[in-house]
């Protein structure tokens, strides 16, 4: 599922308590609900199941489904044509919280007070990044070169999902 706020328009019902910068300065803000998926690391094959050689290298994308799945929700709320100026990103990508970072017991379904806000483990958030980049290409921007600045951030939140925040950039004349 995805709400998607555009050009400043109303925005979704139970949106994150995460308080952002200027949040309303960006054009287009895209929610996602579900984990977020990272790029998965692109493999080829030479031989097949039986070690037999192939006549030409197999080149597989593992990431290719989650990508497709995104280009799919978003496809009908991008603008018509892709943006082609410099823009400005925030990813925030929510991962659900640990079994345990809740109490047990009768404290069980409770947050602890422990439990962390960041998410130091993997994915990375390098690999994050780069699976948003690929499947929006095309399709909210030219190619992903006209991405001039990028800010991102990995954290543990009750509700998974990831958010994208998308800002054309106005070029200002020195």
């Amino acid at each position: 599922m995805i709400w998607i706020k555009q050009k400043n328009g109303p925005t979704a019902p139970g949106d994150s308590e995460l308080k952002m910068n200027n949040e309303n300065d960006y054009d287009y803000k895209l929610v996602v609900l579900g984990g977020p998926k990272s790029q998965g690391r692109h493999r080829t094959y030479t031989k097949d199941k039986n070690g037999k050689p192939l006549k030409y290298p197999l080149q597989v994308d593992p990431s290719k489904y989650d990508k497709r799945s995104l280009r799919i929700v978003v496809q009908d709320k991008a603008p018509e044509k892709p943006l082609d100026c410099p823009l400005e990103l925030k990813l925030v990508f929510c991962f659900p919280y640990r079994k345990g970072d809740y109490g047990t017991g009768r404290n069980a379904g409770i947050l602890k007070s422990s439990a962390p806000k960041y998410h130091t483990v993997k994915p990375d958030v390098d690999n994050l990044i780069k699976l948003i980049f690929d499947a929006l290409n095309g399709i909210f921007w030219r190619d992903d070169t006209i991405i001039c600045k990028l800010e991102s951030e990995k954290r543990y939140d009750l509700r998974p999902r990831t958010e994208i925040y998308i800002k054309e950039v106005k070029e200002q004349k020195q």
